[in-house]
């Protein structure tokens, strides 16, 4: 029996014990969501919309899309995010001071693509308003044989 009560009484301690760390867990998350609202910056696209024109088929594209920081704080991309597996995005490694100019590296593989390409990239950054999308677009054309 006291075996069977001291387990109980050492459960509900445990179980109340991850109940504050939950909450200090979130309180945390808070505290960093609110930082990272007050430490927005604002960007400038210099190049949003890049036309490869007409590659053909299994050529890979590549082109670095330009922005500058316009703002008072460093700009830190979080995420890059292709509209899908045929394009891989490289966001910079470093935070982009204000003032500075920054890249965003895309390789398009145009392999059994073969038409009309339109391809979006998400970014995610610390930026108000959101950073903008990036578009590439071009033709691909049968290889001759």
């Amino acid at each position: 029996m006291k075996k069977s009560i001291a387990f109980l009484l050492a459960t509900i301690i445990i179980l109340s014990c991850n109940v504050h760390r939950k909450d200090k867990i979130a309180d945390d998350q808070a505290a960093q969501m609110e930082k990272a609202s007050k430490d927005t910056t604002t960007v400038e696209l210099i190049d949003s919309v890049y036309n490869f024109g007409t590659v053909t088929d299994g050529e890979k594209v590549e082109y670095n899309f330009r922005f500058k920081n316009t703002g008072t704080k460093p700009l830190v991309v979080d995420k890059t995010q292709p509209g899908c597996g045929c394009t891989v995005a490289k966001k910079p490694e470093k935070p982009v001071l204000p003032g500075e100019i920054g890249f965003i590296k895309i390789i398009f593989n145009s392999e059994y693509k073969i038409g009309h390409n339109e391809k979006t990239i998400e970014v995610t950054a610390n930026t108000k308003p959101d950073f903008p999308t990036l578009t590439i677009t071009g033709e691909v054309i049968k290889k001759k044989e």
